[in-house]
């Protein structure tokens, strides 16, 4: 089991890059149209080793989940970087929820994604991926609810392809995700698998100055 684990976030990056450099045939330089969109707040250093592998660009892709008024652990839907909402609308109308009750979620969620932009990003504008391939990074995968939404929103958005990569996730979850996205890179699954944070040995929360410093070094 320990064989499996990584250093940290750092090394995790590192070897993911290495991986899909490899199944990209990415030897030396850049992949042209390709960009890395990290998940905060981990995913940024995981994504960060992974832009710098490939010599392409990186910033941050930030998903917030709607959850249903008094049953918050069921999404009705998603706001994303780039001002897109998607909805499930099997749970709007399973859970009876009114036009008035989705607004005001959607405005809540708008105003943290907007405080997150601001911290990460500054002044600067987002990644456009339209017609690009974006490869989609975390640091990990349990339930792939998060990475799944985030897969839904950048579909609204019309990229090429799109490509989930993390260093290691449940392998059920990972299986499931090749349903909507382009391709999978899990680097390991282990089982049996329980948390994200069982496979680092340094697992420390990455903060949001760490964000911004990371994405600020980046070159766009």
């Amino acid at each position: 089991m320990f064989g499996l684990r990584f250093r940290d976030r750092i090394e995790a990056g590192q070897l993911l890059g290495r991986e899909i450099a490899a199944r990209l045939g990415v030897i030396d330089g850049a992949i042209d149209d390709a960009i890395v969109l990290a998940l905060p707040r981990g995913g940024v250093p995981v994504g960060a080793e992974v832009a710098k592998t490939l010599g392409v660009p990186l910033d941050a892709f930030i998903v917030r989940k709607l959850g249903v008024p008094g049953h918050e652990e069921l999404a009705m839907g998603a706001i994303a970087s780039g001002g897109v909402r998607v909805l499930n609308r099997d749970v709007l109308d399973y859970a009876r929820v009114t036009q008035q009750q989705l607004d005001a979620v959607a405005a809540r969620e708008e105003r943290e994604l907007a405080r997150r932009e601001a911290e990460y990003r500054g002044n600067r504008a987002p990644l456009d991926v339209r017609g690009r391939t974006v490869i989609i990074v975390d640091d990990g995968l349990a339930t792939g609810s998060t990475m799944r939404a985030a897969v839904q929103a950048l579909r609204a958005m019309e990229p090429k392809r799109i490509i989930v990569a993390v260093p290691v996730g449940a392998s059920q979850t990972c299986e499931d995700l090749r349903e909507i996205a382009d391709e999978i890179v899990c680097l390991r699954t282990p089982e049996p698998f329980e948390a994200v944070g069982l496979w680092y040995d340094d697992f420390t929360q990455t903060t949001d100055a760490e964000v911004h410093a990371l994405l600020s070094k980046n070159p766009r």
